[in-house]
């Protein structure tokens, strides 16, 4: 990388904007390394609050200071940002520059700066859909990466569904064997008139156990935390095709679900259903190391466990009036088991209007004003609104198909993923920012970073919560569309 001076004349669009950051006044006092992440120095000050970092560079090195090892991670990324959009303007000068000189060793010119930041929210987080469309293992890595950069610190996986389960569990073969595959796809949106299309290739894969464990480590490095999602009862489809005794007709043979929308096919109230129930979260307890555990507990029909004998005896024999119930039982269950794994639990808000543990996360989808229903009640949450921050909604009309209705990156930018009016009392329950991509419509990971990036960037911007002009932030994207390429990514262009 070239090291000409006149590279460095400008600040860096930095993204998510810090707190603070002054740079120096002359190219002079920057730091010029072949090494930067291998040179600069690192430390956890106790001293400091928890959440804030500090990041000092002039010409005779750099350093990281934080107050806790979460915030020297934060602070290792926004130094990974730094470099990495300092390579960016190098390259892009030396492109533009007619010369038939090679540079023997690649050097980084790195302007000197002093920034002081810390986050407002302690969940940044994306959910992304592997149960939907398998997405491997080295793509997940290549996300973890580029969130990595932008500080969002919670990836959201939705391992379990209708459609497909994804991972391996121990005693329970065929849900890989049968329940992670698919004979066939429906293709486009939901026809309401006339039949669906389908596309007729088995699609299907799951992560085994140590691929999960390696993946968590992974983004444990990069600062990011994985937290799984096991859907229950309900979207269960996939696991009651590969066992139907956990369904509520054993006698019926199910298909993993080939199309979209809510089943009617939920796990029954047998004990051979609640062991399966406990198997499954007790194991992903011991294999991801978030504290939180992503159950849904939404899309949960009543229709089987109103038609099934077996679930009205059970029914009566627990004290139950209504099959609502039922619901709640399943998730206080999950919650206990989860408990006794010194993890907690966490659901969309939808389930929390059964009953549902105290210590319960919701994440808030829809529209914002969920975020007050959740807190009004006492739950920590996090605000996860599809209306302003769901990523798997097209961009423009001129969309391939996909969710409705159009989010474009402009909507993202001028999103308030929280409520105006919300109290501090309430505010204090709020963990955090959840934008979501489901996939039903992502048929690649190619195909969601078109979707995602940079709609996400924007998106790390609302988590960090630090304040920054919308028109100003619009630019900063535009600068960091090269460096999104720079780090392997197939964004969405910037249109005019």
């Amino acid at each position: 990388m070239s090291t000409n001076p006149e590279l460095n004349t400008a600040p860096l669009p930095l993204i998510p904007e810090p707190v603070s950051v002054r740079f120096g006044n002359t190219p002079a006092e920057d730091w010029v390394t072949s090494d930067p992440f291998g040179e600069v120095t690192v430390g956890v000050n106790k001293d400091l609050p928890r959440t804030d970092f500090s990041i000092t560079i002039h010409k005779k090195g750099a350093s990281i200071t934080a107050g806790s090892e979460a915030a020297l991670a934060d602070g290792r990324n926004a130094f990974a940002q730094i470099v990495h959009l300092s390579a960016v303007r190098s390259q892009l000068a030396a492109a533009a520059t007619v010369t038939t000189e090679q540079p023997s060793d690649p050097t980084y010119r790195i302007p000197a700066l002093t920034l002081n930041d810390s986050p407002k929210h302690a969940w940044r987080g994306l959910l992304v859909d592997p149960a939907r469309h398998f997405l491997p293992v080295e793509d997940l890595k290549r996300l973890i990466t580029v969130m990595a950069v932008y500080r969002l610190n919670v990836l959201h996986l939705n391992l379990t569904d209708d459609q497909g389960w994804r991972f391996e569990v121990s005693g329970y073969p065929r849900l890989t064997e049968v329940g992670a595959w698919r004979e066939r796809t429906v293709e486009g949106t939901p026809q309401f008139e006339g039949e669906d299309t389908f596309a007729e290739d088995r699609h299907g894969g799951f992560y085994t156990q140590d691929e999960l464990r390696e993946l968590v480590q992974y983004a444990r490095s990069r600062g990011v935390t994985l937290v799984p999602g096991v859907n229950l009862p309900g979207h269960a489809q996939a696991a009651i095709a590969a066992y139907p005794n956990l369904g509520n007709f054993p006698e019926r043979q199910l298909l993993v679900r080939e199309t979209w929308g809510v089943s009617d096919h939920v796990l029954g109230t047998s004990e051979a259903s609640f062991q399966f129930v406990r198997d499954v979260l007790e194991q992903v307890a011991e294999i991801f190391d978030s504290p939180f555990v992503h159950v849904g507990g939404e899309d949960a029909p009543l229709t089987e466990w109103e038609r099934s004998p077996e679930a009205r005896t059970r029914r009566e024999e627990w004290g139950y009036s209504r099959e609502s119930e039922i619901l709640g039982r399943f998730i206080t269950f999950a919650g206990e088991v989860l408990r006794d794994k010194g993890k907690r639990l966490a659901v969309w808000d939808s389930a929390a209007l059964v009953r549902i543990p105290d210590d319960a996360i919701v994440l808030a989808g829809g529209e914002p004003k969920g975020v007050k229903a959740a807190t009004s009640r006492g739950f920590q949450t996090v605000a996860a609104p599809e209306s302003v921050l769901g990523l798997d909604r097209v961009q423009s009309r001129n969309e391939p198909a996909g969710a409705h209705p159009v989010l474009s990156l402009e909507d993202v930018l001028k999103a308030s993923p929280l409520p105006k009016k919300l109290s501090d009392e309430h505010g204090k329950l709020v963990l955090g920012i959840e934008a979501t991509a489901f996939g039903q419509f992502i048929p690649t990971a190619r195909h969601l970073e078109y979707m995602l990036f940079p709609r996400l960037v924007a998106v790390a911007q609302h988590a960090w919560g630090s304040s920054i002009d919308t028109e100003e932030l619009h630019e900063r994207l535009r600068a960091h569309e090269a460096l999104l390429a720079h780090l392997g990514v197939e964004s969405r262009k910037i249109l005019d």
